[in-house]
């Protein structure tokens, strides 16, 4: 795996695509196939020749086209580490971006299914303040040889970094400070009081 350098763009292992190929390919024969069951089968009869010409459409046409967008969508694929924030970008028709600051993240856990085991590569789900109880993450990593690394390398400048409140966005607040604002609301609460009496 080529080293992953901060301020560096990096892409997915290069066996990312074929791992992404094959279960592309898998996807789109059981769709087919579904297809070819649900709604050609029961009008075999009377149109028996359409049968062949589907079963040639099955075979061929999602080889080809799956094959041609896969080696587009893996070349728009990209992430990029700095000191404050991690960026990611793909998409061929659609186009993505996001960043994610180190400062939001709260959690990053590596995925690894039996076929990505064979091609050596994991993903790294990574789970942001706001995000937490959600079933997706706010970014995930594909394809990565050395997640470990990685998720080390991302963990390190999280904890170096002051967590974002979920709720408004800001810093939190340190006990002093919470305990500093209490004194101030009661202080106005008093003055409020004071200026109901008065009236």
């Amino acid at each position: 795996m080529p080293e992953i350098n901060i301020k560096q763009d990096f892409k997915p292992a290069k066996q990312f695509e074929k791992y992404y190929l094959i279960f592309n390919l898998f996807l789109g024969v059981v769709i087919s196939w579904l297809c070819l069951i649900w709604f050609v089968i029961p009008v075999y009869d009377t149109y028996p020749d359409f049968l062949i010409v589907y079963l040639f459409v099955i075979t061929v046409l999602p080889v080809a086209a799956i094959g041609f967008w896969n080696g587009l969508y893996y070349n728009t694929i990209i992430y990029h580490l700095n000191e404050t924030e991690m960026t990611w970008k793909r998409g061929v028709w659609f186009r993505q971006t996001g960043i994610v600051p180190y400062n939001r993240i709260t959690n990053v856990d590596i995925i690894q299914g039996p076929l990505m085991r064979i091609f050596k590569i994991s993903n790294l789900r990574i789970q942001t303040a706001g995000y937490s109880t959600q079933k997706n993450a706010e970014i995930k990593i594909q394809g990565i040889e050395n997640a470990e690394m990685l998720r080390e390398l991302i963990m390190e400048f999280v904890r170096n970094k002051e967590p974002v409140a979920a709720a408004t966005g800001g810093l939190n607040k340190k006990p002093a400070d919470i305990s500093m604002l209490s004194n101030e609301v009661l202080t106005e609460l008093k003055e409020i009081k004071e200026i109901l009496k008065s009236r």
